[in-house]
């Protein structure tokens, strides 16, 4: 079975196991399916994710949902970051959720003026 099969046989198994739970929201189960189709080493921004699930102004709420995140490992909540590029919020710290999106291949630079780090490359910016 090839890579790409089998990363579809997983997201597959994920997206189930996300609609099964009956302890979160239709929004949350909303916001999770997106996420889960952010590819690794890529990112999108809470604003990407509130519009992908129809709701083009609730981007705080589509954090407030990512922060609940009860499937850690499972929807990669550390690929969604702020509108500017900078890290954004994340349960585990913002230092594991940079470090966790290099690993994955994401790049940063210092952004002096604004006092933190910037997500550089491979930043997407796409609409599907």
């Amino acid at each position: 079975m090839g890579k790409i099969m089998m990363a579809e046989r997983s997201r597959r198994l994920n997206v189930g196991y996300v609609l099964k739970n009956e302890k979160i929201t239709d929004f949350e189960k909303k916001v999770y399916l997106a996420v889960l189709k952010i590819p690794k080493s890529e990112v999108r921004s809470y604003k990407w994710v509130a519009a992908k699930i129809g709701k083009p102004k609730a981007a705080r709420a589509v954090g407030n949902a990512l922060n609940k995140n009860p499937y850690i490992g499972i929807v990669p909540c550390h690929r969604v970051i702020k509108s500017n590029g900078s890290i954004g919020g994340f349960a585990r710290g913002t230092k594991s959720k940079r470090n966790m999106l290099i690993a994955e291949g994401v790049f940063f630079r210092f952004k002096r003026s604004a006092g933190t780090f910037v997500a550089c490359l491979p930043l997407v910016a796409r609409s599907d």
